[in-house]
């Protein structure tokens, strides 16, 4: 107990972290060590899950990615950033710690445009850059079952049950059946930072409240997508989306007039 005491003093000496948006965040992984559990997880997924075989559309889909990640900045360029499109009728996709990116076909059923994907992906990126994932992993490794949990992928053998809840931890929790709702901070940090970076790749932020919109209506239609179990409060989202589209023009005009037009689909 003493030497549990022990670490976790000088894990809270070395955690404290600022998110881009100024906000303090309990940080108890390395990025490294991130990075590693979501390529990790990625892997488990492709090798279980089936990735769709439409050869257009899976290069549709990492079109949009590949726009996004050109506008992100540099020390984040420099992740080794996969895309994968599941055989999967469910409307979800996921960004994990490592630059691994999830997209079930039945996104491309809601999400109609490629503006309108880049707001999903756009979203998904933002909780990667905003390190939420460490956060909800770091949270986990202070409760008692947080050892077992992270111990998943960090060098011992976890049990299928912590295996999925790292999974789930690490943003694939739709995919994986667990049910894992990022806080409504890290949402609202999320969109925020997925609008403007859709903006500066080219694509146009009023997407998003289209977007939000079409995923509000499905459920309003009595089939609400699981991605909304895990992206709560639709109603002010699109209102806070449809604010910010006219102040995000400027940067979607400039990054047009530099040359940033994707012709993905």
């Amino acid at each position: 107990m003493r030497a549990l005491s022990v670490l976790a003093i000088a894990l809270f000496t070395v955690a404290c972290a600022t998110a881009p948006s100024g906000r303090s965040q309990l940080l108890l992984v390395s990025d490294s060590q991130m990075q590693q559990m979501g390529i990790a997880a990625f892997e488990q997924m492709k090798a279980k899950d089936k990735l769709a075989g439409d050869a257009r559309q899976q290069a549709y889909v990492r079109c949009v990615t590949d726009h996004l990640v050109r506008a992100l900045p540099a020390e984040w360029q420099r992740l080794p950033w996969e895309t994968q499109l599941f055989e999967d009728a469910t409307p979800n996709a996921f960004a994990l710690p490592g630059g691994k990116i999830g997209v079930n076909t039945g996104m491309l059923r809601v999400a109609t445009d490629q503006h309108q994907l880049a707001a999903v992906l756009g979203h998904e990126v933002g909780h990667v850059v905003f390190r939420h994932a460490n956060e909800r992993v770091s949270r986990s490794a202070l409760a008692e079952t947080g050892v077992s949990v992270v111990g998943a992928y960090a060098g011992t053998r976890g049990s299928p049950e912590s295996t999925r809840t790292l999974m789930g931890l690490l943003g694939a929790g739709v995919q994986v059946g667990v049910l894992l709702p990022f806080s409504r901070e890290q949402e609202r940090e999320a969109d925020v930072y997925g609008q403007e970076l859709m903006a500066r790749a080219g694509f146009d932020p009023a997407a998003a409240v289209t977007l939000w919109r079409n995923m509000q209506a499905l459920g309003n239609a009595g089939r609400p997508p699981q991605l909304l179990s895990t992206h709560p409060d639709p109603g002010n989202r699109v209102q806070r989306l449809a604010e910010r589209a006219p102040e995000l023009a400027p940067v979607y005009q400039r990054a047009r007039a530099a040359g940033r037009d994707p012709k993905c689909g």
